[in-house]
This record gives C-alpha cells, structure tokens and sequence, in this order.
C-alpha cells in the first residue's frame, strides 16, 4: 500500500488589510456650504423666518411677506448692510461657486454622521442644481453696527436660525463662526446678538464658544403704533 502524501505547506499570512471589514459601517457624509444669499432665496428665506418665529413663540409679531424682503434686502453690497448667510447641506459633494465677491468665499465641510438626517421638509427646502440637490437647512442674517468704547465698527446679528431636524450637530456654531470670521477679516471689533432668556440650550452654547452674556442689559424698542405716535413728538 502506497504511503499517503505529505500536508501541503501552510500558505503565507496573509498581509493585514488597512480597509474596514465590510461589517464595519462607514457612516453617512453630510456636506455643508455657507454662501451669500441672493434674491432667488427670499421664499426659502421667508419660510425659515416664520419657523423662527414659531420657535421662538413669536407668531403675533410675524408680518413679513416675500414683498416686504425682497424690497428690502439687498439694496446694498454684502457687508456694508443686511447680510444674509445661507446654509446649504447635500448628500453628494457640492459644486463650486464662481466667487462673485472678492471680499468673501464660501465656505465649506464634512460632516460623518452615523446615521442620515431625516429631513421631513426637504422638498419644500430643496435647490435644484441640474443633477444636484442641495437643501437649505439654516441661515443667520446680521448687519454692521459700531462701538464707540472700541472706536470700531462690529456686526450685529439680528437672526440666526437651524431648521429642526439639523439642529445640536455644529451648523449653529458654523454660521456664527462665518460672521466672525468675516468680521475679523474686516478689522472689525466684535459681534453681538441677544438671546431669549429662556433658551437655555442656547445661552449655554454661546457661553460654551466664548460669548459673554450681559444679564445687566435690556432692549428699548419703538415699533408700530408706539413709533409712529413718537414722529409727532414734541423734540
């Protein structure tokens, strides 16, 4: 009877692969652009107004209409009156913009999410760019102010606003950190913004990115029927 073969020799290690097991999963990139708003944006605009209002309990003060901003805004170059700055996300890498003012760029991230961001309003958000579509899920409008104490001009913040379902995943803080960084870049002396005294979630974010918030201060402000009884006021 013939002896049985020999065992094969045992293979080679294989080499240590640097990729993930196809287990592992790789997360859901979300990408991010701030850029300049435009007129074409006033509808998207409106709507996150009064979702803005609605947060903040305010309805009864809302009266703007599409009309009243598009008469308003953009009269002026960006910075030397209302700015507005959008926030745009996609799921796919965002097209470049041509830069059409030399004194800002738009700026943009990745964010790596582990699960995607349900977005329930995506339609009624949605910008359409041939094959892509980009969704508007914030803004921050704000406007040059001065300090005399500084002798410098600064910027005031007059609104700043996440639509729900992208809200306590950085967006907030990277719209303020655009204003300052745009406010730096002009020399500025400071940005300032009022909170509502109960948004703790939010006096406790812009604490925690340096703020200081001036309890001792209030806001006097003449609007409607009071504004217009005081034109008649004996000066």
């Amino acid at each position: 009877m013939a002896a049985a073969a020999p065992p094969p020799p045992p293979s080679a290690a294989p080499e240590p692969s640097m990729a993930p097991p196809e287990t592992t999963p790789l997360g859901h990139p979300l990408f991010t652009r701030i850029r300049l708003a435009a007129p074409s944006d006033v509808p998207f605009i409106h709507k996150l107004i009064h979702q803005m209002a609605v947060f903040e309990r305010l309805t009864h003060l809302f009266t703007a209409t599409e009309s009243s901003l598009h008469s308003t805004l953009f009269r002026s170059p960006p910075f030397d009156s209302f700015t507005i700055f959008i926030l745009e996300v996609s799921s796919t890498p965002i097209p470049p913009l041509p830069s059409i003012y030399p004194s800002f760029t738009p700026i943009g991230k990745t964010f790596n999410f582990d699960i995607p961001i349900n977005d329930p309003e995506k339609d009624a958000f949605t910008v359409n760019f041939g094959k892509d579509q980009i969704i508007i899920a914030g803004f921050v409008l704000f406007f040059p102010n001065y300090s005399t104490f500084l002798g410098k001009p600064g910027f005031y913040v007059e609104d700043l606003f996440v639509r729900e379902c992208y809200r306590r995943k950085g967006f907030g803080k990277m719209l303020l950190a655009a204003v300052a960084k745009q406010a730096v870049k002009m020399g500025y002396g400071r940005v300032e913004w009022v909170v509502l005294d109960w948004n703790v979630n939010a006096i406790n974010f812009y604490e925690q990115m340096g703020a200081k918030v001036l309890p001792e201060w209030r806001i006097c402000r003449l609007t409607g029927d009071a504004l217009q009884a005081y034109e008649n006021a004996n000066v």
